[in-house]
């Protein structure tokens, strides 16, 4: 199953069925878990690889290996920032984004992959830091999405944890295209 991020004019009409795909994706697993793993599963997938299979995309008007990290960093940064705010705010709003937009105007096609990578070990810790300690309280605050509604820390949570999943499978796919080991 491949996703696409509904995003502008279309984005409030698909916004429930992609929430609803992802977190179907992550089924009973353990959100925390699947997050903790991520940077590892990563690094387990790459290390052999060269610089051409990194930058290989799936298909034209596709992500490489390359742009999937560095959308997951960037996405770790607009989680954390929502995920504070839910946390420190009463229903603040949540804006939503352009995911092709961000990659475009940020030339995630030029970054390197280490730096990827260590934008995401970063962001990643410092968003974990903060998802540990939250109590039943906490996971229940609830900030309005742009485009989704109404969503707790707790749906939050879970929904990066289905993202992760969702990217995954989208580098073993491209890595598969490609032919390279993965």
């Amino acid at each position: 199953m491949t996703f696409s991020n509904p995003a502008g004019a279309r984005a409030a009409e698909g916004a429930a069925s992609y929430t609803q795909a992802l977190l179907q994706v992550l089924g009973t697993r353990e959100p925390l878990e699947v997050l903790s793993e991520m940077i590892s599963w990563l690094e387990e997938r790459i290390l052999a690889l060269d610089e051409t299979a990194l930058r290989r995309a799936e298909a034209p008007g596709k992500w490489s290996v390359v742009e999937v990290i560095q959308h997951l960093a960037d996405s770790d940064l607009v989680f954390g920032f929502r995920l504070r705010m839910i946390l420190t705010e009463d229903k603040p709003r949540l804006q939503g984004y352009d995911q092709d937009a961000w990659a475009a105007t940020f030339h995630y096609r030029d970054v390197e992959v280490d730096t990827a990578i260590e934008q995401l070990r970063s962001l990643r810790s410092a968003n974990f830091h903060v998802l540990k300690r939250l109590s039943g309280a906490q996971l229940e605050r609830v900030g309005l999405h742009s485009e989704r509604g109404p969503e707790s820390a707790g749906f939050l949570l879970r929904l990066m944890a289905a993202h992760d999943l969702v990217h995954r499978r989208q580098i073993d796919r491209i890595l598969s295209a490609s032919g390279s080991p993965g």
